[in-house]
């Protein structure tokens, strides 16, 4: 995908120069020769890697930061790169051309997913201020209103800097430049250590509370009384000599408040040095235009709000429904088989057995043939699927090459690792020797970096089978087999019996791949690299699917979740940046969810069209998520740094709430739905009734700091 650049100092005569691949800002590829210089470090306790190049086929010079080998390795050191390169996109597509973007780097392009990522910019603009030894009281006003400025912009995008320093500011005689790009987090996340004092405000270095703009306006006075005075202020107080600086005093004496909610925010500063000047920041920035396709979600909750829900699935007596030929099975001890070492299946007597724990083992690694169907070809199912209860079946929906696979594998991979024990849930294999297999084959290799094959066909005579269940035990005890079908993608634009499963399917997982269904430019070098186009008519798949089930009251059923797949490849696009970049969920907040929903469902209608949510709009529950199996794309086979994973449980654990595994306020309808406004209601009936009114009916980062310890670019 990109060859590795090596340490080599730009000029006529020497070697020959390396080749450079790279994404640039509008998303299109650039490959050019590169020559590099000398490398350093910006600060010792970060692992950027900083060096002058010249891209000659333009005989550009940029600087180069950069991850090694080693350092890429380390999911928190590529966590820092990808904040950096986020950051730098969001500006560069937020400011553009305005008179704004010089307080900022210019990013002229990014390799993330390779062994050794990088960053290339534009060389940086004035003097690292730790350079400087004091600055007069005309240029703090100047350096305090660029600063100012650059604090509301990134508020406007909710971030915050936490690595403001004298190593991190640039100062060219006129005007700031902003560097330390990789120290932003957003506002309303749990602070973190970072930083040096007394730059780092006393909350962020104690980890306290939660980010906010008003963190960065200490760090901004501490750097300002530094060049007033020449040396550092106290680390949790204002300076006791502050009254000695007329013009700092009158600026910023709250702002060295010890706590954030004492201290004055960017805009209340910077209308202070330059009235007026952050109503002129929030004009400049481009409008929002989300609003008209979330009213559209919205609409579409209220709609779903008053339709009927289906009523529950029929209980058909004693047994349970064969995932397979839909038909009602018993456990019967005669009918009972285990693999031998060369997996074929061979009968089990229990009747010389009678230690009732050696039984009990036995019986759990033991299938039963249904022969509930004669006509249906031969299939076994696994005895505890037979023994507690109604199970809860779940189809992965997409094309071929849609990273269904992927998707369900690290699913399985977080139940594993423990991430329903929040959620009070717990799980078992439903069978050990199918468990193990899954475990060996997908899970893994997966983990080790290895692409997963694709999933294969069925055979015209073939039929759908699970490839994973397991038991998940509630809160209250009680315990319901899930078992997860993951076909492949030719299967699922069959019309044939090969799909009559879906009748009995209880959820849904539609994967979106944003590479057949948005048209953004940043994914023409996916859609090259795999041979495929954006389709405007949606997934094949979901079309077929949803024509196979039954609707009751205009919609279909089926808790459902939809996930935009492959999220790492918009990862610096709004709103994925948002939401693939929290945390993995340890609650369940409905609000949180439909906000989700909301912002997917948003980017899908006003990018992909209304055909890639037929989903949504075709079935009652459905909320949309926003996920990546591995964090990175594929280089020649492998995952440079491993599948780092990011929100895939998610989506599960919605489907799990709505089928009342877990329990919420309001209940997984609400989940799913909405809760229905006060006055949300059928019109006036009239005196009829004496006037009534109806109601609807229906339904993080590694501590780190940003001195000036290992070098400069000036």
């Amino acid at each position: 995908m990109t060859s590795t650049t090596h340490s080599r100092t730009p000029g006529p005569g020497g070697p020959p120069p390396d080749k450079l691949a790279f994404t640039t800002l509008s998303g299109r590829r650039r490959v050019t020769p590169v020559r590099v210089g000398k490398e350093f470090r910006r600060d010792r306790v970060l692992p950027q890697l900083l060096r002058r190049a010249v891209l000659d086929d333009e005989g550009q010079q940029c600087v180069q930061v950069r991850l090694n080998a080693k350092d890429a390795a380390n999911p928190a050191a590529r966590a820092l790169l990808d904040t950096e390169a986020g950051t730098a996109v969001q500006l560069a597509q937020v400011l553009g051309d305005t008179e704004y973007a010089a307080l900022f780097p210019r990013l002229i392009g990014h390799e993330l997913d390779t062994a050794e990522p990088f960053l290339l910019y534009d060389p940086p603009r004035g003097t690292p201020v730790a350079r400087i030894h004091v600055m007069g009281a005309a240029d703090q006003e100047i350096f305090t209103r660029d600063l100012m400025l650059a604090l509301c912009l990134l508020e406007g995008q909710g971030l915050v800097p936490r690595g403001i320093a004298p190593g991190t500011v640039l100062w060219d005689g006129a005007k700031v430049q902003l560097w330390g790009l990789e120290s932003v987090t957003r506002i309303g996340r749990p602070r973190r250590p970072w930083g040096r004092s007394p730059f780092c405000p006393p909350e962020q270095r104690a980890g306290q509370g939660l980010a906010e703009p008003r963190d960065a306006v200490w760090s901004v006075a501490q750097v300002l009384y530094r060049l007033a005075t020449g040396r550092s202020g106290p680390a949790d107080r204002p300076p006791a000599d502050l009254g000695e600086h007329r013009k700092l005093d009158q600026t910023l004496r709250d702002a060295f408040a010890p706590g954030a909610a004492g201290r004055p925010t960017p805009a209340q500063v910077l209308d202070l040095v330059a009235p007026g000047a952050a109503h002129r920041v929030r004009v400049a920035v481009p409008p929002d235009e989300t609003r008209p396709h979330h009213e559209a979600f919205e609409e579409a909750l209220r709609l779903k709000r008053q339709a009927p829900a289906a009523p529950p699935r029929e209980e058909t007596g004693a047994g349970v429904l064969c995932p397979y030929c839909l038909e009602t099975i018993q456990l019967d001890l005669g009918k009972l088989f285990v693999t031998d070492s060369r997996m074929q299946y061979k009968r089990l007597d229990l009747k010389g057995i009678t230690n009732p724990v050696r039984r009990t083992d036995v019986m759990r690694g033991a299938v039963q043939k249904c022969t509930a169907d004669p006509e249906f070809p031969a299939h076994y199912i696994p005895v505890p699927y037979l023994t507690y209860g109604r199970p809860l079946t779940v189809a992965m929906v997409g094309q071929s090459s849609t990273g269904k696979s992927h998707l369900l594998t690290q699913m399985i991979a977080a139940i594993t690792d423990g991430g329903l024990e929040p959620f009070g849930l717990k799980w078992q294999s439903v069978n050990p020797e199918q468990h193990a297999r899954f475990v060996r084959d997908r899970v893994q290799p997966l983990r080790n970096g290895k692409v997963l094959n694709h999933t294969p066909a069925l055979g015209m005579d073939d039929f759908a089978r699970f490839v994973e269940s397991l038991l998940i035990t509630d809160p209250r005890g009680q315990v319901r087999p899930v078992a997860f079908f993951d076909l492949g993608g030719e299967d699922l634009v069959r019309t044939d019996a090969a799909l009559r499963f879906l009748l009995g399917v209880d959820a849904l997982v539609f994967v979106v791949d944003p590479a057949l269904a948005l048209p953004l430019p940043q994914l023409d070098h996916a859609r090259q690299r795999w041979g495929v186009e954006v389709n405007r008519d949606g997934d094949l798949a979901f079309g077929t699917v949803l024509d196979r089930l039954p609707k009751y009251g205009g919609y279909l059923d089926v808790p459902s979740a939809m996930v935009l797949g492959k999220a790492d490849l918009l990862r610096f696009q709004p709103p994925v940046d948002r939401w693939l970049t929290r945390p993995p969920a340890d609650s369940l907040d409905p609000a949180l969810v439909r906000e989700e929903s909301r912002d997917l469902y948003g980017l899908l209608r006003r990018h992909a069209g209304q055909a890639w949510l037929r989903p949504f709009d075709a079935i009652r529950r459905c909320t949309l998520h926003i996920a990546s199996a591995t964090g990175g794309q594929e280089d020649h086979g492998r995952y440079p740094a491993g599948a780092g994973p990011r929100r895939v449980l998610e989506p599960l654990l919605a489907l799990f709430a709505m089928h009342g595994l877990i329990q919420l306020p309001g209940g997984g309808e609400a989940l799913a739905v909405g809760d229905a406004p006060a006055l949300e209601a059928v019109p006036w009936d009239g005196a009829g009734d004496g006037g009534r009114f109806k109601r609807s009916q229906g339904p993080e980062e590694p501590e780190g700091s940003e001195g000036s310890e290992g070098g400069e670019l000036r």
